[in-house]
């Protein structure tokens, strides 16, 4: 009488092994391919140059394939600097500083700039007076940025029982209005609007413009001025 053949035991048989450094029954973690390499906020330097040396040859009514001659790189080459995607050698800066004639330092201006944020606690706004101030119109300074070409002044406007209709403001530039409480009449020109909280208008501040009817009191919106700076001679 034979006996059948004992069957081979193949440990890991039959089974799909985990990865190193998992456990069983777990999942193995997912790699993410595009994070290696391109960390979040890390070449803002790339970018302020990059943006830089786009600036000066575009103001210089050059093509890509234009510079990159004049500076002996590869367009290629030339894209990614102007896109941040690649960081420049200290020759490459000469060759690029020498093609469009300004100095190295010109491409690092931009990054070595000041940044300034404003923060202003909940009813702690610089209360300023404005043409509307005579009317009862209290005006709360939210910010103020004074950059090359434009100035940007957001307010809360409060109106009040003691507040008067207005609707004959003028100034140069554009304005933004956010309604935060209570309803309003607000006159742009020929034509007038319901304004509730939640609605908004958008208009060149050049015509006039202003409260002609209080509905709701009190009423409260965001107005934001955005006016070309002038230069002082």
């Amino acid at each position: 009488m034979r006996l059948p053949k004992s069957r081979r035991h193949i440990p890991g048989a039959g089974r799909v092994s985990n990865p190193p450094g998992t456990g069983q029954g777990e999942t193995a973690p997912v790699v993410d391919e595009n994070a290696a390499g391109s960390p979040v906020g890390d070449n803002r330097l790339e970018l302020a140059i990059g943006r830089e040396v786009r600036s000066f040859r575009k103001k210089q009514d050059l093509t890509v394939n234009e510079l990159s001659r004049l500076a002996g790189l590869s367009s290629g080459m030339l894209s990614k600097i102007e896109r941040g995607l690649a960081s420049p050698s200290l020759a490459t800066l000469r060759s690029l500083s020498t093609a469009l004639q300004v100095p190295v330092t010109a491409f690092f201006r931009k990054f070595e700039e000041q940044r300034d944020a404003t923060f202003v606690k909940a009813g702690q706004g610089l209360i300023i007076e404005r043409r509307g101030s005579r009317a009862g119109h209290q005006y709360q300074l939210l910010g103020h940025t004074l950059g090359k070409t434009v100035t940007v002044e957001p307010y809360l406007i409060t109106l009040t029982k003691e507040s008067e209709v207005f609707p004959v403001f003028q100034h140069t530039g554009m304005e933004f209005i956010y309604m935060l409480e209570g309803r309003i009449i607000y006159r742009y020109s020929d034509k007038t609007y319901e304004l509730h909280p939640g609605d908004s208008l958008f208009f060149d501040s050049d015509a006039p413009h202003g409260p002609e009817e209080l509905l709701h009191l009190p009423i409260r919106f965001l107005s934001v001025i955005v006016s070309p700076q002038t230069s002082e001679d």
